[in-house]
């Protein structure tokens, strides 16, 4: 089984930020595989299915980023999921626009949605790929800057590492998460 988790903030008002960028990853899943997220469960929009014979669960929490261990620490204990087949997808200001950067485990590295999800699931091993969005020019703050939109000349590189993510954690399904770490950390 594998679980994929898309981090962002539900509703319309946040569909297109910066903050947002996990969600798409697993909506690209989701058209990719034909599995829709039409379910709720878990405070969570959720789709199940199967790719290559294997069990996929998508997931984007509506719980609010800051909020996330409480969607998907429930759901991998119903799913009787063990920590090496959840991932992570979020976005990264430490990271430029355009690249991803894949993670075996790690501290939350101040990202609010991590820190719930470390302090839900009572470890920092939790496979993630992280999405640049880029540090804010000043003297706009971080959380002004994560809930709004990428700028147009910010749009090609984004799809392309959304594209990118996509790519990896499908290419996960049938190969080790280090190999496909090591590969798209490369590029």
């Amino acid at each position: 089984m594998k679980v994929i988790v898309g981090l962002g903030n539900p509703g319309i008002k946040y569909a297109l930020t910066r903050h947002n960028i996990g969600f798409w990853v697993v909506d690209q899943l989701s058209e990719k595989w034909g599995i829709p997220c039409d379910r709720d469960r878990w405070k969570a929009s959720v789709g199940e299915g199967r790719v290559g014979g294997e069990k996929v669960v998508l997931i984007k929490p509506e719980t609010y980023m800051n909020l996330s261990g409480q969607s998907v620490a429930p759901a991998l204990n119903w799913l009787k999921g063990d920590i090496d087949d959840l991932v992570i997808v979020y976005d990264d200001l430490d990271l430029p626009v355009g690249k991803i950067r894949l993670r075996l485990k790690g501290s939350a590295g101040g990202h609010n949605g991590m820190k719930s999800l470390i302090a839900s699931l009572g470890t920092m091993e939790i496979k993630r790929i992280k999405i640049g969005i880029g540090r804010p020019p000043h003297p706009i703050s971080v959380s002004d800057y994560v809930l709004s939109r990428f700028g147009k000349e910010e749009e090609l590189p984004v799809a392309e590492s959304v594209s990118q993510a996509t790519e990896a954690i499908a290419e996960w399904m049938e190969t080790p998460f280090i190999e496909v770490m090591n590969r798209f950390n490369g590029k």
